[in-house]
């Protein structure tokens, strides 16, 4: 009887198909655990090619073989650096020069009037009544110079710097250049201005020609910055949102109206509503100004640059 071969060391037994002699794997390596044919032990090898339990060339870990669904040392990190919170923006500290930089026309404007205010509190009540009889934009002073007493009348705040208007204008007039320009408003302001003052001068020389009012009504005291204040809200109104411009049109209307109702200055109630009126009729003017004043600038390349139009025509 012949001799049985020995494998493993153990007789009797024979090598299972597919397996070198010595416990080796027909390519030359030892199974897990085992040594290799240069004396080495032998390692699993991952799904990627690594070794299990070694670092990738990044230095994170590997996979281990047959778990599946296994996060690497990529997946956390990465997972880590997507719960970290991104840092917000920067705050930025209030400047109170950006406004001055934004509304020069309005802050240069209010310097102005806060000067003559001091004057006709603190100067000679008989030099200041002249000086306001002078600038009143009444029939006379509008026959003889129009111009010269519609700007006249402007410098003036009439019931002084704690007057409502007086704080609506360093509020409105502003906001509505930092919106339009300031070339803009002083239009929109003058406009209104000049507009609302004629329109209730206009019927009073009527109104005293065919002697429905005595004469002096033509030289009734006229002056103030309410005309252009009433006109310059009405205008800013068109050009904020929707929840502040119908609460700031209300609330202007609400007071030219409940003053015209007390019918205790009847003529400068009706410039105040008529003032707010000319307002929001600005509203398409203004929103076109407020589009230019916003568009992108053209590009070099844009065949509607000004430089490039008349290449086009050639």
């Amino acid at each position: 009887m012949s001799r049985l071969e020995t494998v493993g060391g153990r007789s009797g037994e024979r090598a299972p198909e597919g397996r070198a002699p010595g416990g080796r794997a027909p390519d030359g390596r030892s199974p897990a655990g085992g040594t290799g044919a240069d004396g080495s032990s032998a390692r699993s090898i991952g799904t990627d090619g690594t070794p299990a339990g070694s670092t990738g060339a990044d230095g994170l870990p590997a996979v281990l073989p047959g778990i599946p669904r296994q996060r690497t040392g990529r997946d956390a990190a990465t997972t880590v650096a997507a719960a970290k919170p991104e840092p917000g923006p920067p705050r930025v500290r209030p400047r109170p020069w950006r406004l001055l930089l934004g509304a020069p026309f309005s802050i240069g404007y209010a310097l102005l009037l806060v000067a003559t205010s001091l004057f006709a509190e603190h100067a000679d009540p008989t030099l200041v009544t002249a000086l306001l009889q002078g600038s009143s934009t009444d029939v006379v002073h509008l026959a003889q110079a129009p111009l010269l007493v519609l700007v006249a009348s402007a410098l003036w705040v009439a019931g002084g710097l704690t007057s409502g208007y007086a704080l609506a204008f360093v509020v409105v007039l502003p906001a509505l250049e930092r919106r339009i320009g300031g070339l803009r408003t002083a239009a929109v302001f003058f406009g209104g201005h000049a507009l609302a003052t004629l329109a209730t001068e206009v019927p009073v020389a009527f109104t005293v020609a065919a002697g429905g009012l005595p004469e002096s009504s033509l030289h009734r005291l006229d002056y103030g910055i309410s005309f252009g204040v009433m006109t310059c809200i009405g205008a800013l109104a068109g050009v904020l949102p929707a929840w502040l411009r119908w609460p700031l049109l209300g609330g202007a209307g609400w007071l030219a109206g409940t003053a015209l109702l007390a019918y205790v200055d009847p003529m400068t109630d009706w410039g105040h509503l008529l003032s707010l009126t000319l307002g929001v009729a600005s509203w398409p003017l203004l929103r076109r100004w407020r589009t230019g004043r916003v568009a992108p600038a053209p590009l070099l390349r844009d065949p509607g640059h000004p430089a490039l139009r008349g290449a086009g025509a050639s």
